[in-house]
């Protein structure tokens, strides 16, 4: 027999572990319940990202990414204040290491003033003083970001929704989806088998899979997930002090993905990256991944080909300077020209869902489908896990509009 429940949440990523809390925290008597297909809560992006509390510089003032990254970092920080997770607010900055950039660092600054963002330009020997071993032009600081570890967040958010009475059942997978007039019907399996459940509304997180979900619902919105890789290095200990900030590039504004930067980890290491790599399988964090399903899928969509054939340079410069060390030692050395390779270890790589449209647009704000029984996050962009607590608060206001129970 079907087991019913009020809410159906799927996906135990931080957004998902997110609004299953709030949610229960606003219907105390509702039966509640989480669905994830891994043994583990955060097991993809919010477990393989760099663990950055954004302040919101980049993002287009009055968009959902501005807002949710302005509120979602102070509730970041207050929750892990409240939960003694540790955190730090070490600050970034954005150093311009040419003349182009410094022109660039000018748009930032005002970008920064109209999201209501603190921020302190800085010439190029006020850079050189408050950090002696990094090489640029110009700069900007914005003091407001700061570092954690997402996986401790969610997992004290997880907590939390189980001590208000939720339930969390892992390693039950999604397998269909059926929307009826009073309910949403799912199938689900698991290592005992399959499981049917009901829910009178389904909230879907699917983050890679979200798409799939989209589609297994029969909603109309036309987009698929592209997956891009996110490369790490490791800096050798014996530079893991040489700056007290994140150091960031200069972005291209063409270009969809930040560039290279110098990260401090919460346990003290110092990273260097992400770059940005076609990934052929979505949940693929090797160095050597493909499935024929994930990349089957990618270049069926227009789309895909829509996005190579505008950004195919920079495609390939990235792949290339994946397979070859000293290509991606470069981009740290604009800015940190003491770095070698052998400063460079081995680190796990991120996975970023990319939401890219039927007509190749690349999906940069947040992005949600609707039918009468459920509400679908297709698109969670980063700063999606600074943003989560918003984004939740977000979630539960659209599914209490439409739940018409």
């Amino acid at each position: 027999m079907s087991i019913e429940y009020d809410y159906i949440i799927i996906g135990g990523g931080i957004v998902g572990v997110s609004t299953a809390w709030q949610l229960k925290q606003r219907h105390p008597d509702k039966r509640i319940l989480l669905l994830e297909k891994e043994s583990e809560l955060a097991r993809h992006q919010t477990g393989h990202n760099s663990g950055v509390i954004h302040a919101g510089v980049y993002y287009q003032p009055g968009s959902l990414k501005a807002r949710f990254c302005r509120e979602g970092s102070q509730a970041t920080m207050a929750f892990c204040r409240e939960h003694g997770i540790p955190y730090e607010q070490c600050g970034k900055l954005l150093v311009a290491t040419s003349p182009l950039e410094l022109e660039r660092l000018q748009a930032l600054f005002e970008r920064c003033r109209q999201n209501g963002i603190e921020a302190e330009r800085l010439d190029q020997k006020g850079l050189k003083q408050l950090e002696p071993q990094i090489a640029g032009l110009g700069a900007i600081r914005v003091p407001a970001t700061g570092i954690v570890n997402y996986r401790l967040v969610t997992e004290k958010m997880a907590q939390a929704f189980v001590q208000l009475g939720g339930e969390i059942r892992l390693r039950h997978q999604v397998t269909d989806l059926n929307e009826l007039r009073a309910m949403v019907e799912l199938t689900v399996t698991s290592p005992e088998g399959m499981h049917p459940l009901e829910a009178r509304f389904l909230i879907v997180c699917g983050g890679l899979q979200a798409d799939r979900f989209t589609h297994m619902m029969g909603l109309p919105l036309d987009f698929r997930i592209i997956p891009f890789r996110g490369e790490y290095y490791r800096l050798a200990r014996r530079r893991q002090d040489m700056t007290r900030h994140l150091i960031y590039p200069v972005p291209d504004p063409e270009l969809p993905f930040l560039g290279v930067h110098l990260t401090r980890m919460i346990d003290g290491s110092l990273t260097a990256g992400p770059n940005a790599v076609l990934g052929y399988r979505r949940e693929g964090y090797g160095r050597f991944n493909f499935s024929p399903v994930d990349t089957l899928d990618m270049l069926r969509f227009p789309g895909f080909w829509q996005v190579m054939r505008r950004h195919l340079r920079t495609g390939l410069q990235e792949t290339l300077n994946a397979w070859w060390k000293p290509g991606y030692l470069e981009q740290v050395r604009k800015y940190a020209p003491q770095i070698g390779l052998r400063d460079l270890k081995p680190w796990p790589a991120g996975i970023r869902a990319q939401a890219i449209l039927r007509d190749g647009t690349l999906v940069h704000d947040f992005l949600f489908a609707e039918s009468p029984r459920s509400l679908h996050v297709c698109n969670a962009p980063s700063p999606a896990a600074t943003s989560a607590i918003p984004i939740g608060q977000y979630i539960c206001e659209k599914a209490e509009a439409a739940n018409p129970d």
